[in-house]
């Protein structure tokens, strides 16, 4: 009976290493030799592990080269849980606190595919308060601080893919070509957070950090956004620290067990003068 439950346990652990797997490989999918490769597993047993999973719609093999990919149950798995896990409610005291400690508007994006989605916004108690994003609208990964901090933090590949999409899209209606926005992630990677300044509206600057979810992908971040003078040098490093203690927060929250998310704890306000 141990023996039984042993051997469903590992095959379980294997199974979800696979999907873990599968859920960075992008559209493209992954071959089996890399799978196996990341597993740690003979290619044979690795073979036969995928298609159970393709038996029960959580794998697909792509028709066109021996490639694989997630498959329909994972979406359809991922709205269900969606429903229960919010991460709009988990997020809003962290937005809440960063727009009233900023003094600015905060606003909370997500990844969708090529673009960054507003979920959030709070404003903050500056009486020259900037709107440069409604609930709901989406923009290409790059164009937004939000959106350039989510794209600096993904893998160099599926960086480049993104970008063969979208840069076209980015340099024809806001006018910036993609050795720009190369330069942008490059700088991004190298602050810590993204930082614009009149790309998206003249006389705005915002600053953005990502967080990633509980397998280490991008997936969302936090943004401020504010007129070109209130955001200073000094001030940047003030916001940039109240951003990383956001996110920090946030990655708190999200490693939460039991499949519930927590509201954190806010910190003491920092003071912005």
């Amino acid at each position: 009976m141990k023996e039984a439950a042993g051997e469903m346990k590992g095959t379980l652990r294997r199974a979800f290493s696979v999907m873990r797997y599968l859920a960075t490989a992008g559209s493209r999918g992954a071959a089996l030799t890399d799978i196996a490769k990341y597993v740690g597993l003979p290619h044979p047993t690795v073979h036969r592990l995928l298609h159970q999973l393709i038996e029960e719609r959580m794998v697909r093999q792509l028709e066109s080269e021996k490639r694989y990919t997630l498959g329909s149950l994972t979406f359809e798995l991922g709205l269900s849980a969606a429903q229960q896990f919010d991460i709009r409610g988990l997020c809003r005291p962290v937005l809440e606190r960063l727009a009233l400690d900023a003094g600015d508007t905060a606003y909370l994006v997500i990844r969708s595919g090529d673009e960054a989605v507003c979920i959030d916004r709070q404003e903050g108690p500056s009486p020259i308060r900037v709107m440069t994003l409604q609930v709901g609208s989406r923009r290409p990964l790059g164009v937004g601080a939000g959106g350039l901090a989510i794209l600096a933090a993904l893998p160099t590949p599926e960086q480049q893919a993104v970008l063969d999409t979208v840069d076209a899209q980015i340099a024809g209606v806001w006018g910036l070509p993609r050795d720009f926005l190369q330069s942008s992630i490059h700088d991004a990677n190298r602050q810590g957070y993204a930082l614009i300044r009149n790309r998206v509206t003249p006389g705005v600057s915002a600053i953005g950090m990502h967080f990633s979810d509980s397998m280490g992908r991008p997936f969302a971040a936090l943004s401020v956004a504010a007129i070109n003078s209130r955001l200073t040098s000094s001030r940047i490093k003030t916001v940039s620290a109240l951003l990383t203690r956001g996110v920090s927060n946030i990655r708190q929250a999200l490693r939460t067990t039991n499949g519930r998310w927590t509201a954190p704890q806010p910190e003491p306000a920092t003071s912005m003068d």
